[in-house]
């Protein structure tokens, strides 16, 4: 049989860290698919589903969030236990590689002085308004998404793959993207992706904390838990104010401050500590990740002895 069974068991930590070893070591080598992304095409398929089910409703949004995610996240439990699917889905649910090439094209922008091209760059992983950015407004926009998305991307998505395998992964990558799709306090938005906002909140609670925890483990441990204590809850939102704090603080940086999101200035409060954001720590927070990451790898085998 092709398939192990829907009622097939967890085969345990030595598993899910084999998996994952191969499903990084893919990232690693290939990156992001460039063609055919899965992430590519459901995004296509979300945004026509908002052309025949939007209305401006909290009911019509969940309504609309549940019909979107329970499909593939069925599909995926019934495949689940299947070695060869659950690495290819933790593969492509992961963003490490993609998230390291974002912001080193920032970094070698800034490197060879061409601030316009810097700013296009961090355009592609930010949602502020980017084109009246200096190289500090730019060096402190790739950091605060660096450690954003190093929880979204990588932490986030290895931490349900740990606890719920195939179907863990895929239900928190896509209630992942309908966030970045839906997730706005816009007034499209405002009701209609309350649903979809709320779930990514629910699903990145604990892996928020334990990344924010590992980044502060990785760096400064005792500044970043202090900013994590103090700062973190002046963040708009609950789950990225405690990694961004925690990493702010870690590299012994500040970050957050004014910002202009679709052409309104937002004053945001400040996150870390000591000197203000420059290009070269741009490769420092990158560093932080891997080594978080490295973390997170020792603690999932020392789990094969207790667990």
């Amino acid at each position: 049989m092709l398939f192990v069974p829907v009622s097939a068991p967890r085969k345990g930590w030595t598993y899910n860290t084999v998996i994952l070893v191969i499903a990084l070591m893919l990232d690693a080598c290939f990156g992001e698919p460039r063609r055919y992304h899965p992430l590519v095409g459901f995004g296509n398929l979300v945004q026509w589903l908002e052309r025949q089910l939007y209305a401006d409703s909290r009911l019509r949004g969940l309504i609309t969030v549940l019909f979107v995610l329970l499909p593939f996240t069925l599909l995926a439990y019934w495949f689940a236990g299947e070695f060869i699917i659950e690495i290819v889905l933790l593969y492509l649910a992961i963003g490490w590689r993609s998230l390291e090439q974002h912001a080193q094209n920032v970094h070698q922008a800034l490197a060879d002085n061409d601030l316009p091209k810097a700013r296009q760059q961090v355009g592609f992983m930010v949602s502020r308004d980017t084109a009246t950015l200096d190289v500090e407004g730019v060096s402190k926009a790739t950091l605060e998404s660096v450690l954003e998305n190093g929880n979204d991307a990588i932490f986030g998505a290895i931490f349900w793959f740990v606890i719920a395998g195939a179907p863990g992964v895929v239900l928190y990558r896509l209630a992942n993207t309908l966030d970045a799709m839906w997730g706005y306090r816009t007034e499209r938005y405002r009701h209609f992706g309350w649903a979809a906002a709320r779930l990514d909140d629910l699903l990145n609670f604990i892996p928020a904390r334990l990344t924010a925890l590992s980044y502060a483990l990785a760096g400064h441990c005792s500044v970043a838990l202090r900013c994590w204590r103090l700062q973190a809850k002046h963040w708009k939102s609950p789950n990225a104010g405690p990694v961004m704090a925690a990493g702010a603080g870690s590299l012994d940086l500040q970050l957050g401050g004014a910002a202009q999101y679709h052409g309104q200035n937002q004053q945001r409060p400040t996150l870390g500590v000591g000197r203000v954001a420059r290009a070269e720590d741009i490769e420092r927070a990158l560093r932080l990740i891997r080594y978080s990451l490295l973390i997170w790898l020792f603690i999932l085998l020392l789990a094969e002895w207790f667990v």
